[in-house]
């Protein structure tokens, strides 16, 4: 079973790097612009293909690079199994991925938590030392 999962995720990683690189130089269709191929997870027939990917212009855009590549879809599926040698050329499903976005935005919560918590223990330290000063040594 190893030697599966490890072909299956070279597959995946091909596919990733095949699509992107088709994307990138082949795909006129100004939708879809400039987006990063996030993931792809693959079906153990091969038979579908979850596409995952990231916009450099945020979420707004999603609907219109959904368009553009779901209408480059059978060209890329097409140029796709000339490339890569599996028996069955995965259909091609395409999914905005937010994990990316999600994660700028906690991060940037927790930098403002963080700002905060130091300008209030500089408050209270400048205040006379209340409890912010208890156990240092």
């Amino acid at each position: 079973m190893p030697k599966e999962y490890s072909r299956s995720q070279r597959v995946v990683e091909q596919i990733r790097r095949e699509l992107a690189e088709l994307i990138r130089l082949e795909v006129k269709d100004p939708r879809v612009g400039f987006i990063t191929l996030t993931d792809v997870e693959i079906t153990p027939d091969y038979a579908h293909a979850k596409v995952y990917f990231t916009s450099m212009t945020g979420e707004a855009d999603v609907p219109e690079i959904l368009q553009g590549l779901r209408r480059a879809s059978g060209f890329l599926r097409r140029e796709l199994g000339r490339r890569v040698r599996i028996h069955t050329t995965p259909e091609l499903h395409w999914h905005y991925d937010r994990s990316v976005e999600e994660g700028s935005r906690l991060s940037r919560l927790i930098d403002d938590v963080v700002r905060e918590d130091e300008a209030r223990h500089h408050d209270d330290a400048g205040s006379g030392g209340g409890q912010g000063d208890s156990g240092k040594a």
